[in-house]
C-alpha cells in the first residue's frame, strides 16, 4: 500500500488524520526527546517532518530517531530543495500557490526532483496555501510571498480549486509556523465542502 493510499485509509476510516509536524531545527532543544516521546500517541496518523529555515541539519539522523520512537509514516513537508532523506517514506512535493514567487511553484521543484527519483520516494503532490496568521512568519521570509487574507474566503477556495485543476492530490492550508491564529473554522469547511481532494490543515494548532 501506497503512504497516499493509506493516508485515505485513515480518512475513511476517521474522518481524519492526525499528522504532528516535527521541525528538525528543535533537534538541539533539551525537551526534544520528550517531542519524540510523544510520537507513541496511539492517535497519530503519520509524522511531517520539516521547516523553513533549517539547511545544515542532518535530516537522516532525525528521521532515524523518529523512527525508533514509532511505526506510524514520516512524510517529509520540505521548505526547500535540500530537505530530502531516503529514510522517509515519503514525501508532500508542496507548491506554493498562494504566492507569485516562481522559485517555490516550479524551482525548488526541479532542484530536488533527480534526488527523490533516486531514492525511490513516494511523491504526494500538495497545493500549499498560506494564509494570513496574525504574525510574520517564517515561512513569509524565506519564500518571499504573502499569504492570502484570512477572510479572502472566495479567493482561498479558487486556489484550493485551481491545486486540484493543476492535478494536485490534496491541499494543505497552513498559517504557518509561530501563527497568532489558525485557519478560520468557516474557511476550513467552505474549502473542504469546495474541492474533491482531502484538505490537510495546519498552523496555530494547539491540539488536534
Amino acid at each position: 500500500m501506497t503512504i497516499f493510499d493509506y493516508l485515505m485509509n485513515v480518512k475513511e476510516e476517521k474522518g481524519a488524520g492526525y499528522l504532528p509536524l516535527i521541525d528538525p531545527e528543535k533537534a538541539e532543544d533539551k525537551n526534544f526527546e520528550n517531542i519524540l516521546e510523544n510520537l507513541k500517541d496511539e492517535g497519530i496518523d503519520a509524522i511531517l517532518v520539516g521547516g523553513s529555515t533549517f539547511n545544515n541539519i542532518d535530516l537522516r539522523s532525525i528521521i532515524k530517531r523518529i523512527k525508533e520512537k514509532t511505526q506510524k509514516p514520516v512524510i517529509i513537508f520540505p521548505g526547500g530543495h535540500y530537505q530530502v532523506s531516503k529514510e522517509a517514506d515519503a514525501i508532500f512535493f508542496l507548491s506554493l500557490l498562494s504566492g507569485r514567487n516562481p522559485e517555490f511553484l516550479i524551482g525548488e521543484h526541479a532542484k530536488a526532483a533527480p534526488l527523490i527519483k533516486s531514492y525511490s520516494l513516494e511523491v504526494i503532490p500538495v497545493a500549499y496555501l498560506l494564509i494570513e496568521s496574525g504574525n510574520y512568519t517564517s515561512v513569509e521570509f524565506v519564500s518571499n510571498t504573502k499569504p492570502i487574507p484570512r477572510e479572502k474566503k472566495n479567493l482561498i477556495k479558487s486556489h484550493a480549486l485551481a491545486g486540484e485543476y493543476l492535478g494536485m492530490k490534496m491541499c494543505y492550508m497552513d498559517t504557518g509556523s509561530g501563527a497568532k491564529y489558525s485557519v478560520p473554522e468557516n474557511v476550513i469547511k467552505s474549502v473542504k465542502d469546495y474541492i474533491s481532494i482531502p484538505l490537510i490543515v495546519g498552523g496555530g494548532i494547539k491540539t488536534p
